[in-house]
């Protein structure tokens, strides 16, 4: 490593050029013409140049020319005049006949307490194997994204065929109570499908819940409700994001909620209004879903908890959040409440879902 031929009588300015010369980063130090004073030697190692023929050369010239270019050039000149320093400045290093390096630039003009000059130290950070590897990692997300949503769609079209099989099955079968058994398959089947077909549509990191709640109750009405003006869905949610596995969970509870109200909270042709609402605030929520309808069985028979009630407990437990059951005079509204504090451990499903 070599030092430039000007005098640099003291002690302090020699130990900074050693400084420099040891340097493990790449390093150049520079006059406020430019001109190389000192190169590190791990500089002239990482862009394969002689230290000999750096000393006392414009910036522009050394290599083959590649550092020659005029945006940089400006604004070193600023630098040494003091009017801003160098920040991160990213640029393409094509050097001729030899592969192009994408380096990242800082620079900073030194305050000497002698009249050696304005003294500039910029330092070079070699980032093409980082952003070869970003590109790398950016190219496989996007094909797992589109892989992963392709996979969604496949998914719900194959459940939506499935419900349509046991729908046909449960027109065929002269039992009574197989025929329900298969209504009730088709029922979560299709919570399954609505679910994905909702997600498969939305980011894969976080769900707009309004939006998703919307679309979500939109599908379940257009396969369920016979008649909207008779029967219809509301959402009321405020402008709450999710993360994807949150909104699985949710969408699963809204959707098991909203079938059992419309398969029991408005016999004998009843008119009515289910809404599903959700509301947060911090880490705390509260998803609900309410009817209008004829309310909580009063027969212990209808009250024992069914197939729906443990999918809703479950889904909630995996939440870490409690379910509450109310009369909502006229109709149920059943809440899935998320809390950070400490609560009294509230009832159980009652009503069978």
């Amino acid at each position: 490593m070599s030092i430039g031929k000007p005098p640099y009588p003291s002690a302090a300015h020699s130990l900074a050029m050693a400084v420099i010369t040891a340097s493990a980063a790449p390093l150049l130090l520079l006059e406020d013409d430019l001109a190389v004073i000192a190169a590190s030697t791990s500089f002239c190692v990482a862009f394969e140049l002689n230290d000999q023929d750096l000393v006392g050369k414009p910036l522009s010239s050394i290599g083959r020319g590649e550092w020659g270019r005029p945006q940089l050039e400006a604004m070193l000149r600023a630098t040494a005049e003091g009017i801003a320093d160098i920040e991160a400045y990213e640029m393409d290093l094509d050097r001729p006949g030899r592969p192009s390096r994408k380096v990242v630039l800082n620079a900073r003009k030194l305050d000497y307490a002698d009249d050696s000059g304005v003294r500039l130290l910029l330092s070079i950070d070699d980032v093409t194997e980082v952003r070869i590897a970003e590109k790398l990692n950016e190219d496989l997300l996007r094909e797992k994204t589109i892989l992963l949503q392709e996979l969604q769609h496949r998914v719900a079209n194959s459940l939506q065929i499935i419900a349509s099989v046991l729908l046909q099955s449960a027109r065929k079968v002269n039992s009574e109570e197989t025929r329900r058994h298969l209504s009730d398959a088709r029922s979560r089947v299709m919570s399954v499908a609505a679910v994905q077909q909702q997600l498969a549509q939305t980011s894969l990191e976080q769900v707009e819940l309004r939006t998703y709640l919307k679309q979500l109750c939109n599908s379940i009405g257009a396969s369920m409700i016979r008649d909207h003006y008779q029967i219809r869905i509301e959402v009321s949610a405020d402008e709450s994001f999710s993360p994807a596995d949150v909104s699985v969970s949710l969408g699963l509870i809204v959707t098991e909620l909203v079938i059992n109200a419309l398969k029991h909270a408005f016999p004998e042709h009843r008119s009515g209004v289910i809404t599903v609402a959700y509301e947060s605030h911090g880490p705390n929520w509260v998803l609900s879903v309410s009817d209008d309808g004829i309310g909580m069985p009063k027969d212990p028979e209808s009250l024992k908890p069914g197939l729906g009630t443990s999918i809703v407990e479950a889904l909630a437990n995996q939440l870490k959040a409690k379910v509450r059951v109310s009369d909502a005079h006229p109709g149920t509204a059943v809440s899935i409440v998320h809390t950070q504090l400490a609560a009294v451990e509230p009832p159980s499903v009652q009503a069978a879902v």
